[in-house]
């Protein structure tokens, strides 16, 4: 990595947007080089490293910078992260040579852990210090590209030989391929005729725990941009229905040219009002099987996106346990005797996982709790968390994932 001054400054520019947190932080920087469209690629590709470098790591980087200054964030990540030297760095020699020193600190564990005090503190209190540093450790990487290959095209071994690329069999996921690299998928023949779409391999478990059969009637209560609708149709053969509903009309939007480019029609796109919909309700005790993966922290994908711990504080977690709650309710009532329900979230904290799935169950005894290890063991999926499924950046190598399966009796 190469740092001129330019680069350095254009650096401490985009990350003076991206911590004002007014947003996510992808779409800020991709609106920073609009701005800058003569910016190049490599340009581009140091800007960003370095910018989520910094969001990865920042409180380590505070520590060593002895400043929460962008520009001072921009070095100490360069030094701490990238390995430039002081020489390399001539403008900010001293403030480089500074934190180089500073390596050999002592930090305190949630600086370690480069997490809020209080996201660390109950981390720690769920699962132990040790454990919990762990997690924190697995959640500071940068996260692979994996790829789920649409079964009903082609086999994976088929997908691997035409791919062209340094890739492997995920070895959780059937249907999965996890690829070396961040190649350039969205122009590959092999993505452009449907044949695969990106999904991290932890998302693309979830419908095997779901398992629709063929001519079943199946709803993605919180399908967003539809990757785990397409996975359920692909199980189901094309047959049967696939309700995909969600309160974004624009999120949903982009469901119809991913499954026309998968060759699926199966799948029936409802946009909710909220989760109460008449729509939804219309289909009260009719569904065979109901994915209900909501809205949550998103910490367990802190690897893709190192923001949200910086913009999700405690009461934001409470809010949102309250509302998987409720959309957990709703979705349950669409669930026919003999039907599956799964709740799942891409969170790593109890209060939105065991807790909300725990609470359900204590009020509704007409669901009883499924072993997900048993529902995965019938995909032949050689994977034991328990009754729950629990997935780890640190263990498993997938993003942090949570899901809790139950039957209507």
């Amino acid at each position: 990595m190469r740092a001129t001054p330019a680069l350095v400054a254009h650096a401490e520019a985009a990350l003076t947007e991206l911590l004002q947190f007014a947003g996510p932080a992808d779409r800020a920087l991709s609106a920073y080089f609009r701005r800058h469209r003569q910016l190049g690629q490599h340009d581009r590709g140091f800007i960003a490293e370095t910018a989520f470098a910094v969001l990865r790591r920042r409180r380590s980087l505070e520590a060593a910078a002895g400043s929460a200054a962008p520009r001072a964030l921009v070095v100490a990540a360069l030094v701490r992260v990238f390995g430039l030297s002081g020489r390399a760095l001539e403008a900010d020699r001293e403030l480089a040579t500074r934190v180089k020193l500073a390596a050999r600190e002592p930090l305190a564990p949630a600086l370690q852990a480069d997490l809020p005090d209080w996201l660390w503190e109950r981390l720690a209190a769920a699962y132990g210090d040790g454990e919990a540093a762990g997690i924190a450790q697995g959640l500071l990487g940068a996260a692979p590209l994996d790829l789920r290959v649409n079964l009903e095209k082609l086999t994976r071994e088929a997908a691997l030989a035409r791919l062209g690329l340094e890739a492997a069999p995920t070895l959780l996921s059937p249907a999965g391929i996890r690829l070396k690299g961040k190649p350039a998928i969205n122009r590959h023949a092999l993505f452009l005729e449907g044949a695969v779409e990106v999904q991290d391999e932890g998302s693309q478990l979830l419908a095997y725990l779901v398992a629709p059969r063929r001519g079943e009637m199946v709803a993605d209560f919180c399908a967003g941009a539809g990757g785990k609708t397409l996975a359920l149709s692909m199980l189901m053969h094309g047959s049967g229905r696939v309700y995909a509903m969600d309160v974004s009309e624009k999120r949903l939007r982009e469901l119809a040219p991913r499954a026309a480019r998968a060759g699926i029609s199966n799948v029936h796109p409802i946009v909710l009002a909220d989760e109460g919909d008449l729509r939804a309700r219309r289909l009260a005790g009719k569904l065979d099987r109901v994915l209900v993966d909501a809205p949550c922290s998103g910490f367990g994908t802190l690897r893709r996106n190192p923001d949200l711990k910086w913009r999700h504080g405690p009461g934001a977690i409470a809010e949102l346990a309250a509302k998987q709650a409720r959309i957990l309710e709703a979705a349950a009532r669409l669930v026919k005797p003999g039907g599956r329900l799964v709740y799942a979230t891409c969170s790593i904290l109890p209060d939105e996982n065991e807790v909300v799935a725990d609470a359900f169950a204590g009020r509704h005894a007409e669901f009883k709790a499924l072993s997900c290890a048993d529902l995965l063991a019938v995909a032949r999926i050689p994977l034991d968390t328990g009754e729950r499924l629990r997935l780890w950046p640190h263990r498993h190598g997938t993003d942090g994932f949570f899901a809790a399966a139950f039957e209507r009796r």
